[in-house]
């Protein structure tokens, strides 16, 4: 089955931004990266601005596919209930950090990049904060299941140190030793383990 147009389209641009960054993005490396006819992309989007929201767009939809089928909302309770759904977030986690620093590995470079060009520009901002609220429902769903006193506060402080994860081993001080799933999967326990304080 061929890849629609669109998505063709959508991936290429956030290739380009993994590999060229955001100063080598343009219409016509999209086109070429995309191996489209030139103006392909302008005629899907006509502005630099709707460019880098199609890419944004196609990273969360690529991670999120990913996190959804791992991450189903289940209730809170009994207390065996709880602990199976606490090693499910940590598999969750590991897993997706663990993708994200391998096989995601460009994906992940091309949205470090998208989230410092939204500091920058408002309307991408809005975009960025609306499709990364999806991945923080989910986190508040599965702490929830835990047993959580907060399920929203700890969703945001597990957020937070996922995406200092990432950054840390994609683009700072730890990026020439990345953690292995096994440390990812002790280190998220640790971390849950004191959202919960067990």
């Amino acid at each position: 089955m061929s890849v629609p147009r669109p998505t063709r389209i959508a991936d290429a641009a956030v290739a380009v931004i993994a590999e060229r960054g955001l100063r080598g993005l343009t219409h016509r490396a999209v086109d070429e990266a995309a191996g489209l006819p030139v103006g392909s992309t302008s005629n899907l989007a006509r502005t630099r601005s709707a460019l880098l929201e199609l890419a944004l767009v196609r990273i969360a939809e690529v991670e999120s596919a990913a996190l959804v089928g791992d991450a189903p909302a289940v209730p809170a309770a009994s207390v065996g209930d709880r602990r199976a759904a606490r090693r499910m977030l940590v598999g969750v986690v590991a897993d997706g950090l663990e993708h994200a620093l391998t096989a995601g590995r460009a994906l992940t470079v091309a949205r470090i990049e998208l989230a410092l060009e939204a500091a920058r520009r408002p309307e991408l901002r809005e975009v960025y904060d609306r499709l990364g609220a999806g991945f923080q429902q989910i986190a508040v769903q599965l702490l929830h299941a835990c047993g959580s006193a907060d399920p929203t506060a700890d969703a945001r402080r597990l957020v937070r140190w996922c995406e200092g994860v990432l950054f840390n081993a994609t683009a700072g001080s730890g990026h020439a030793h990345p953690p292995g799933r096994a440390e990812l999967a002790a280190d998220a326990e640790r971390y849950v383990a004191a959202l919960l304080d067990d």
